[in-house]
């Protein structure tokens, strides 16, 4: 079987002769294994070469479609918007969707209003309609990438954010190690914070949250449906407080962790660990004021940078490469990043 270059072109771009890189194609005994890696990385090396030709002067206009607290949008937003101009010498032109609570109609009617776009990353619900017209969309020629909460029912190109399954396990080895290092943990009970439970990564979390902390005594209460929206969650997380003076901890999954905190400071309340996601302003200042314990965060340059580069793989402008799940960072007030 031929191979997709010549063996004069992977020679040249290798340094080797034609006869060794033709021993090597061919799997022939007494090659060394450094010249058989020679060989692959001048593949690797031709197929990048490739993959900038095709994007030579290419065009490519993404939309990103998300319904999620402002406070991530524009964190996501300055993500995308560096990243951009890396995928020179294409062109890429970015169009953002964003909005804070809201029905899953509502993005439903956002996708189908879309025009002329090259591919889509969507945060959205984990919901039939929605699942629908994502399919919608692929059957068009255009790819969805999901970010940090999937729609896996649905012909998506792909999901890019944290194991978040992982990531609710990880806070509940910090909460349970944290409250046992402290002062007696009994009748203890951690509030959990969703937005809204209708997203798919949060209702993972939250799973590997519980079955994490099966058996350590530790009581779980959960308030949800405040779309991470300040004014919202401090009514519901009040609420709470109110009903169950046994809670002394917080994982919060679905942000508006100021206005948690807030809860607490009203009630004269002490909250003993707190663990929240996402490195956005907010959490940055209360990391620094010493008001939460730790954030599991991911670099979201990184992450941008995947959604956009498996868009352009969708279209067959950039080669396919494996997708593993963005690795999740125990920030904690002695570590933020610049």
């Amino acid at each position: 079987m031929g191979h997709r270059y010549k063996v004069r072109e992977i020679a040249q771009q290798s340094g080797l002769s034609e006869a060794t890189v033709d021993r090597v194609l061919n799997n022939r005994p007494g090659v060394r294994e450094n010249t058989r890696a020679e060989v692959q990385q001048a593949i690797a090396d031709l197929d990048k070469q490739r993959a900038q030709l095709r994007l030579n002067g290419r065009r490519y206009l993404i939309d990103v479609v998300m319904q999620t607290p402002q406070r991530f949008s524009d964190a996501f937003r300055g993500a995308v918007e560096a990243e951009l101009p890396t995928f020179a010498p294409a062109m890429l032109r970015a169009r953002f969707h964003l909005w804070e609570s809201g029905a899953t109609a509502a993005t439903v009617e956002q996708l189908a209003r879309l025009r002329g776009s090259h591919g889509v990353i969507l945060k959205a619900a984990d919901d039939l309609a929605v699942a629908e017209a994502i399919d919608g969309l692929v059957e068009a020629g255009t790819p969805v990438v999901t970010y940090t909460t999937d729609v896996p029912n649905s012909l998506r190109y792909g999901y890019v954010g944290i194991d978040n399954h992982g990531a609710g396990v990880t806070a509940a080895y910090l909460m349970h190690q944290w409250l046992s290092a402290g002062a007696a943990s009994a009748n203890i009970a951690v509030l959990i914070t969703l937005s809204r439970n209708v997203f798919r990564g949060e209702g993972e979390r939250e799973v590997g949250f519980r079955s994490a902390l099966r058996g350590a005594g530790l009581d779980v209460i959960d308030v949800t449906d405040s779309d991470g929206i300040d004014a919202t969650n401090e009514r519901l997380v009040l609420d709470a407080l109110r009903r169950h003076p046994e809670i002394e901890a917080v994982y919060s999954v679905g942000g508006g962790n100021a206005a948690t905190v807030a809860a607490f400071e009203k009630l004269g309340r002490a909250c003993r660990v707190f663990i929240a996601h996402d490195l956005d302003a907010d959490n940055r200042r209360l990391l620094r004021d010493g008001r939460i314990s730790a954030v599991l965060h991911n670099d979201l340059r990184a992450d941008a940078r995947l959604a956009l580069r498996m868009i352009l793989q969708a279209r067959g402008a950039l080669p396919a490469e494996p997708v593993r799940p963005v690795p999740v960072q125990i920030v904690t007030p002695y570590n933020i990043p610049g």
